[in-house]
């Protein structure tokens, strides 16, 4: 293998791992256009693709809140048991078909209880999807382990009702937990009862912290609340100057916490500015251990074929490197070491051997 740039195709072919990917950002355009006609929900368009187009504009506004605003239409279809096995299986489809073999999806059980199921329920639904999807990928030749965090919003009540059910589904495929919704102005700390709970039931977290807030936010997911991972993480930058480490960044880096750093959605939101100036490539240099995610297919218009592709062609990226932020993610990935290190030698490495 050497340190030469590749092409598209040879970047679909390669085994990829995502830790970072909602479930309700990345419906098929057609699918959420088939489930609004049986609920009665009125979208902005019933074209898939025009559909597809205005998500990504909506999206593109470099504002986090409407960026988030942009849910309303793929929730609305995503609240009964029809919608959320379709949703879920075509999840895991749409990841094999991009060439991942493994995959964490992520999603608030209580965002989907505005119909007659209850969270538990959500959960046990979305887990029969997911098997599904599993066990098609897998009979077709593309196997793909998923395995799912449950999130809390944190601007809302139940963060604690969702940190239980993920201790309830840990042996049921649910891998972990999250903390979502607006960063700012409502800390993860508040919370803090629900990631003592979860510690003491020895189920991993991650807590999207470092994007719409800066340096307070990531010490307090990190030193208050305990997150193994860091959702985003993108603002640990402004604890290095001059490729000098701060107090904060030089832990988040010793420590391996991983940065589940997603560019599209970040220059969609605003915390960065272009693929060839984010963040990702300058901490991959500076040895942090970054990963490469999607966030939400569907709005961000992207796969990971796509973002691995826009860090080729604008950031310079090597095939070592996308091997790199591979390996990184299973090794931060919230299952057994004997599957990660499974995954890295048997899947991921002979995959990279070009």
């Amino acid at each position: 293998m050497t340190a030469t740039r590749v092409d598209a195709d040879l970047i679909r072919r390669l085994p990829k791992a995502v830790l970072h990917d909602h479930l309700d950002g990345g419906l098929r355009p057609a699918t959420v256009v088939e489930l609004a006609a049986e609920v009665g929900h009125t979208l902005p368009t019933t074209d898939p693709d025009e559909l597809a187009a205005w998500y990504f504009e909506a999206a593109n506004s470099g504002d986090l809140v409407r960026y988030i605003a942009t849910f309303e239409h793929t929730l609305a279809v995503m609240q009964t048991r029809e919608g959320l096995l379709r949703t879920a299986e075509e999840y895991v489809l749409d990841l094999a078909a991009d060439g991942v073999v493994y995959g964490e999806v992520r999603y608030a059980p209580e965002l989907n209880t505005n119909g007659e199921l209850t969270m538990a329920e959500v959960v046990e639904t979305v887990q029969e999807g997911l098997a599904a999807g599993m066990a098609k990928a897998a009979a077709a030749g593309t196997p793909v382990r998923v395995g799912t965090l449950l999130c809390g919003m944190r601007m809302f009540d139940r963060v604690r009702e969702a940190a239980d059910l993920a201790v309830a589904f840990r042996d049921a495929g649910v891998v972990g937990f999250d903390i979502a919704g607006a960063e700012d102005g409502f800390p993860a700390a508040d919370h803090l009862a629900a990631f003592e709970h979860l510690r003491r039931e020895n189920v991993p977290f991650t807590i999207h912290a470092g994007e719409a807030h800066g340096l307070p936010s990531i010490h307090q997911a990190v030193q208050v609340c305990g997150a193994q991972r860091l959702g985003h993480g993108v603002r640990i930058t402004e604890d290095i100057v001059d490729g000098k480490l701060g107090r904060l960044a030089g832990w988040v880096r010793d420590r391996r916490i991983a940065l589940e750093m997603c560019p599209t959605s970040n220059l969609q939101t605003g915390a960065a500015t272009s693929i060839a100036e984010h963040p990702i490539t300058a901490l991959k240099d500076l040895g942090f251990r970054v990963t490469l995610n999607t966030d939400n297919r569907l709005v961000s218009g992207t796969t990971m074929t796509r973002e691995m592709s826009l860090l080729v062609d604008e950031a310079g990226w090597t095939v070592e490197d996308l091997r790199a932020v591979t390996v990184n993610a299973l090794k931060s990935a919230f299952i057994p070491f004997d599957e990660r290190r499974a995954l890295i030698e048997d899947v991921v490495l002979p995959g990279y051997a070009l």
